[in-house]
């Protein structure tokens, strides 16, 4: 009989136990959304409606992940993660409660817009052009191609627009200070960082860990040269083949860069009428970046 009692009494202060652990055990995951408003080192700052801005914490173990959709998710690289993206994240906090992040989900591609946005402006102008000259020549139609014009002009605004946004986000980010930069040109056709570059993103990497919470931007262009798919398509590949090697050649961490990826053939920085022009603008420009709030500047 004692024995008896014994177990109900451990049975109580067992069921007791879990109802106070529990409700702990519930408040240390937790799930917040909102846009990404900065990256710094190791750490970004999302600007949510319920919170305000919450600091989040990445590692090499935080998933990246884009659903495709309704049972498949994309795995995408902490790079994938840049200002301006509305993300879904979830993790626990710590004691200077600061998110430390297992997931960080977002739908579509940002990314993917602005590689869109950037390959359909130079068709868009072409359009515009071969209209006026269809204006000129055919006077009996003079007012409908006008009004086509009118449209086509208001969608190359709004591309111009749309542009200005993803650059000030990818390449004028105006909450940073800029204390060093590395150019890669490439051959024509080609994505391969050739030797000559490479002691040159060693430097700058070197330089880069002694900058307190830097980050590194990695953009990647091509020239005018081939079609604005296949110019989308090696920027890409270069700016990927840049942030492979200052990874696992320079020891720097993902969670230390931002890549955007493809910038297509915008921001030409030389003539395409030459050979020469046209290697400048086949390039990678890697940019140390600090955020002005850690610089206090």
């Amino acid at each position: 009989m004692r024995y008896d009692n014994f177990r109900k009494v451990l049975f109580a202060v067992y069921i007791m136990l879990a109802a106070l652990t529990l409700p702990v055990l519930a408040a240390a995951q937790t799930q917040i959304q909102g846009v990404i408003d900065g990256r710094s080192g190791p750490s970004m700052t999302v600007k949510t409606q319920d919170s305000g801005d919450v600091t989040v914490l990445l590692s090499d173990d935080t998933q990246v992940i884009e659903p495709e959709g309704v049972f498949r998710k994309k795995h995408l690289a902490l790079t994938a993660l840049i200002p301006g993206l509305q993300v879904k994240i979830k993790g626990s906090y710590n004691p200077q409660n600061q998110l430390l992040a297992d997931s960080v989900e977002f739908k579509g591609s940002s990314l993917q817009t602005a590689q869109d946005i950037q390959a359909g402006v130079d068709p868009t102008k072409q359009e515009v052009q071969e209209q006026d000259k269809e204006i000129q020549q055919q006077q009996a139609q003079l007012q409908a191609e006008q009004q086509a014009t009118a449209a086509h002009a208001k969608e190359i605004a709004a591309d111009q627009a749309a542009i200005a946004e993803a650059n000030k986000r990818f390449g004028e980010l105006g909450d940073y200070n800029i204390l060093g930069e590395a150019n890669v040109l490439f051959a024509n056709g080609s994505t391969v960082v050739e030797d000559q570059y490479k002691q040159e993103l060693q430097r700058l990497a070197q330089r880069a860990k002694t900058v307190t919470a830097y980050i590194l931007l990695v953009e990647g262009y091509a020239s005018k040269v081939g079609s604005a798919a296949l110019n989308q398509k090696l920027s890409a590949e270069r700016a990927e083949n840049v942030t492979t090697y200052l990874e696992q050649q320079c020891g720097i961490p993902l969670t230390s860069m931002l890549a955007p990826g493809a910038m297509g053939t915008s921001k030409q920085v030389a003539s395409d009428a030459t050979a020469e022009g046209q290697a400048e603008n086949r390039r990678v420009v890697v940019k140390i970046l600090q955020n002005k709030g850690v610089a206090g500047t």
